[in-house]
């Protein structure tokens, strides 16, 4: 696909989910945690390891530990840097509105505030689509570009306005259903039964997710930047402009994704020049999650290449 592209048809993995005890579970967060100052608030960042810097960008309704199996392994010899995008996780909401454009100005800016000159660049759903408007952006910030489930094909006016209307009315309601669940992660983490039904829309095999990972990734939910964020990804079409992408690009799907179809997967190596795609078979929406060890392994190579 594109110039020197090339596509893994999808690649079978019989592990799911970390292999034995994960190594985020004994790091001390706090220790790495700063606080940059963007348009006079304030957005978490998490600062791990020394070399070239990495920076991971969430999705919608996530937050940095999304990236939770994956920090640890590139902080042996990168500098790895995950934020919390305005809005959610412990980010204050920004002054002037959620938009895709002032989520790429707010990862330049911590960028700037910490000192990183260029990055590779990791996003996954809404994170991929904020990383690829990024490198066309300001291609000189983005080094490499590792999508992960990106956003920004199929969501690409999916949402109508009534819809959007609907979902507005609905606003109170959806956040706090997501609150609910939210306040009470490590109680509901702990039971399969529940893992499944309130993950089963990211992940294939939630059940099979270990249950503190989970809980990571529930407490996190129910910030009410929710529906504006979603109204920013449906708004923001980039199928047309991905052939400015001018940065070597890895695509990572998973092949049961449930948010954003695998179809994507082809339109986008299509679209960036020199991409490579990579499908995981029996896999959903955070690939870097359930397939954490493989995925490792391939963003290792592909930043080595």
């Amino acid at each position: 696909m594109g110039r020197t592209g090339r596509v893994v048809d999808a690649v079978t993995i019989e592990q799911y989910g970390p292999r034995g005890r994960s190594a985020w579970l004994d790091v001390d967060w706090s220790a790495h945690q700063r606080w940059v100052a963007v348009d006079g608030r304030a957005v978490n960042v998490v600062d791990l390891g020394e070399g070239p810097a990495v920076v991971f960008v969430h999705g919608l309704s996530g937050s940095w530990q999304n990236w939770l199996e994956n920090l640890p392994d590139l902080a042996r010899d990168h500098r790895v840097l995950a934020l919390d995008l305005p809005g959610f996780g412990e980010s204050a909401p920004p002054a002037a509105g959620i938009s895709i454009p002032g989520y790429v100005a707010t990862v330049a800016a911590v960028l700037d505030a910490l000192g990183v000159r260029q990055a590779d660049v990791v996003g996954n759903s809404m994170g991929g689509l904020v990383a690829a408007e990024l490198a066309l952006a300001m291609p000189e910030r983005v080094r490499r570009l590792a999508l992960v489930s990106p956003a920004g094909i199929s969501a690409d006016g999916l949402i109508g306005d009534r819809a959007m209307v609907a979902l507005r009315r609905a606003e109170r309601l959806i956040v706090g259903y997501n609150r609910f669940w939210a306040d009470r992660a490590d109680r509901v983490s702990r039971r399969a039964g529940l893992r499944r039904q309130l993950l089963r829309a990211s992940a294939a095999h939630p059940e099979l997710l270990p249950a503190a990972l989970a809980s990571e990734q529930l407490r996190v939910s129910g910030r009410p930047a929710f529906l504006d964020a979603l109204e920013a990804i449906v708004r923001t079409s980039i199928r047309a402009r991905l052939p400015g992408v001018g940065c070597p690009a890895l695509l990572v799907w998973g092949e049961r994704d449930r948010l954003v179809p695998v179809a994507d997967a082809a339109r986008f190596a299509r679209a960036i020049p020199d991409s490579q795609l990579i499908v995981y078979a029996d896999t959903g929406h955070v690939a870097m999650l359930e397939r954490p060890e493989r995925f490792n392994a391939d963003l290792r190579a592909f930043l080595a290449d």
